[in-house]
């Protein structure tokens, strides 16, 4: 990519957003195992209470251990369907890999593992049984996050309803609680974890964030769901990021509002 943050630069970002305050640090993508210095971004970064990562998996099972060795700590793993041909079907790719990246990522301890279940109409809404026998064996090092399909590009038609969800976890459930800052509740069901995430139309979630992303050509995004309150800061010195962050503070307004 013709703009992508080096490793300096993501390190300035993360050690000026440490200055603020700022304990916990999760790479995202797009996919961000593609990038081969992924090891030594890592090892750039400060102190911090958390390092996490969100991954496809495909390329999980050969760099888990190096990932674990660099410092990170956890890792969430996209996992729509266990069914090689419904995975294939979704994302175009191999379901066995991404199973034996997640068999190397506990083994890693890069724990607890959450796998991302994005729910789809008429595609993997009955598989969520499946999903939590499948979760069952790793002991609690896995959790499961069913998440509501976000509304992007009239993909509506293959939005579940999560209210039908949310009642049969609530049949199966010996306790429920709930996250206060996300409004999320956490199901507790024959011994696995199961949550379920409502990105949409959330203004409880919206009205505490606190979450500061940063886009892969250095961008500063305020929030999720807009693009026009962006700040550039790649390439730039550590004290312009550190004021520069302040301006994106103040560009911060709750997306969906009260």
């Amino acid at each position: 990519m013709k703009n992508e943050m080096t490793v300096a630069t993501i390190s300035n970002i993360v050690r000026a957003s440490s200055a603020f305050g700022v304990d916990k640090v999760k790479f995202s993508g797009g996919e961000p195992l593609i990038r081969d210095d992924i090891d030594k971004i890592i090892q750039a970064l400060p102190p911090l209470k958390d390092i996490s990562a969100t991954t496809n998996g495909i390329f999980l099972a050969q760099k888990a251990q190096s990932l674990a060795d660099s410092g990170l700590d956890r890792i969430n793993i996209s996992l729509p369907s266990l069914s090689p041909e419904k995975y294939r079907k979704v994302t175009g790719g191999d379901v066995g890999k991404v199973l034996e990246g997640i068999d190397a990522a506990v083994e890693s301890d890069l724990t607890p593992v959450k796998l991302n279940m994005v729910l789809l109409k008429g595609i993997n809404e009955g598989e969520i049984p499946e999903m939590m026998n499948y979760i069952q064996k790793f002991d609690g090092k896995v959790i499961l996050q069913l998440i509501e399909l976000m509304d992007f590009n009239k993909m509506k038609e293959f939005q579940v309803n999560l209210g039908t969800v949310e009642k049969y976890l609530e049949s199966k459930a010996s306790n429920i609680e709930v996250r206060a800052m996300h409004r999320r509740k956490k199901y507790h069901i024959d011994g696995v974890e199961v949550e379920l995430v409502r990105p949409i139309d959330n203004s409880h979630f919206c009205a505490n964030c606190n979450r500061l992303r940063v886009t892969s050509d250095g961008m500063l995004k305020p929030c999720l769901l807009r693009n026009d309150n962006l700040v550039d800061v790649n390439n730039k010195e550590p004290d312009e990021i550190m004021e520069l962050m302040g301006l994106a503070m103040e560009k911060r307004e709750p997306f969906y509002k009260n």
